[in-house]
Formats: structure tokens, sequence, C-alpha cells
């Protein structure tokens, strides 16, 4: 590892994805919430049925799940990728599999709070 700069970089990509865990699973906990919410909001209108509050429930559970892979894959992958820096290995195989798997995780659970919101209401 004669650069240091690429050692660096590694830090500050494990930092960023370490924030993104955090993110996750500080909304995961206003999405779980959330139906707490609704229901304080709405009781002088009508009651909210438990099906509603459990799907924010379980929406925001995942998504705290979802924070705590993200991790500890984070993790993982930075091991490997210091190890592999320090063997002298080449270290760029593909494209990062876990930004484009947390993305697409990301897209299906936002569809799916839209249609929540959209049809709740």
């Amino acid at each position: 590892m004669a650069d240091p700069r690429v050692s660096l970089a590694a830090e500050r990509t494990f930092l960023a994805w370490i924030r993104t865990g955090l993110a996750l699973m500080g909304f995961g906990f206003v999405v779980a919430r959330f139906g707490l919410f609704l229901r304080e909001i709405e009781f002088s209108q009508h009651p909210l049925t438990a099906r509603s509050t459990r799907f924010t429930l379980w929406v925001g559970t995942a998504l705290i799940v979802i924070g705590v892979l993200v991790n500890l894959l984070s993790a993982l992958q930075h091991v490997r990728f210091v190890r592999a820096l320090r063997s002298g290995q080449e270290t760029v195989e593909r494209p990062a599999a876990l930004a484009v798997a947390v993305a697409l995780v990301l897209a299906v659970t936002g569809m799916a709070m839209t249609a929540y919101l959209v049809l709740v209401r």
C-alpha cells in the first residue's frame, strides 16, 4: 500500500456506508412510529384500523434491519478491501453490489410507502 490516498479513500467510503446505515435505522424508527402519529392525529375523525398501523411498524422494522445489514456488510467489505490492498491484489472487480442492492430495496420501499400513503387516506 504505497499511496496513502487509497487507504484514506477506503476509510471515507466505509464511513459513508456507516452514515447510510445509521440514516436507514433512524428513518426506520420514524416510519415505525408513523402509525402511532396517524392514530393520534386522526383519532377525532375516525379510528384507524390495526392493519394501517401494523404496515408502518413492519416497514419501519424492515428499514432498521436493512440499516443494520448495511453496517455489517460494509464492515465486511471494508475489511476485505483493506486486506486486498495490503496483499497487493486488484481491488476493483465490479460495481458495488451493496450499493445497488440498497438502492433497489429503498426504491421498492419508497414505492410501497407511496402506495400506502395514497391508499390509506
